[in-house]
């Protein structure tokens, strides 16, 4: 279906793999055009509940940009090739089911970007988060200079964006990039375990929950939506199940209604 990815749904959890190996899977045109078309996917297949985003074999998340892709571009070339992934890697962060980045060694550019609009990272310890783009005479151009200050603090943002420096497994842990570190023979199983125990929750209100969540980080009213997003949920099935299930003592069983 895809020339760059490969994609498996089992047990509701859908796993995009970026499928350039000897490329280190790094990104191009063609894998976030298909990375969107997979984003698509989860939006509107009811089976999927979760997704899991990895890059195939043990040494590359995605390894950046396919830099051969750049030479020549214009100016307004440049911001179009910017806009594309952004709308994508948006896609990805206001998603309604949650998209976990499964990272497995490098992360760099606009790898590290599409980690991080991910709702939340496990990595392998073996992983390496990073924006290079300073040696190229370039700055990150898919959220990476926004993302990275929300997540890790301006100061070591920074840093991190005029060095070029790579930030360790060890490192991206201890700085609230991700959320585990783990052997990589590990990093599925465990990620696929958090997953599963999110989905028996409720559809509806893990929707909410991300939406609530992202406006923390973004210029508007969370506590105005919270709110109304609390009220909400008093209009919906799984709400009267949740807390019938929970007073009648017994699991409850939503439906996302």
């Amino acid at each position: 279906m895809y020339e760059t990815l490969t994609t498996e749904l089992a047990d509701n959890i859908y796993i995009i793999t970026i499928n350039r190996p000897d490329k280190l899977n790094a990104l191009n045109t063609i894998v976030i055009r298909e990375i969107g078309e997979a984003v698509d996917e989860i939006y509107l297949n009811p089976l999927i509940r979760a997704a899991i985003i990895t890059g195939s074999g043990s040494r590359a998340f995605a390894a950046g940009a396919d830099i051969r892709g750049f030479e020549g571009l214009s100016k307004e070339e440049g911001m179009a090739l910017a806009r594309q992934g952004l709308e994508v890697f948006f896609r990805i962060e206001n998603a309604p089911k949650p998209i976990v980045a499964a990272v497995n060694g490098f992360a760099l550019g606009g790898g590290c970007e599409l980690a991080m609009a991910c709702h939340f990272r496990l990595c392998s310890d073996n992983a390496q988060f990073g924006q290079p783009e300073i040696s190229l005479g370039l700055i990150p151009g898919y959220g990476g200079t926004q993302r990275l200050t929300r997540y890790i603090g301006k100061g070591r943002a920074i840093e991190a964006l005029l060095s070029g420096n790579m930030i360790s497994a060890a490192q991206a842990f201890q700085f609230g990039l991700v959320n585990y570190v783990t052997a990589p023979d590990e990093l599925m199983n465990k990620t696929k375990s958090i997953l599963q125990q999110i989905i028996s929750k409720a559809p509806l209100a893990i929707a909410k929950c991300i939406t609530a969540a992202n406006a923390a980080l973004e210029n508007v009213d969370g506590y105005a939506l919270e709110t109304t997003l609390f009220g909400e949920s008093f209009a919906t099935e799984d709400m009267k199940e949740g807390t019938t299930a929970f007073l009648e003592k017994r699991k409850p069983i939503f439906r996302g209604k």
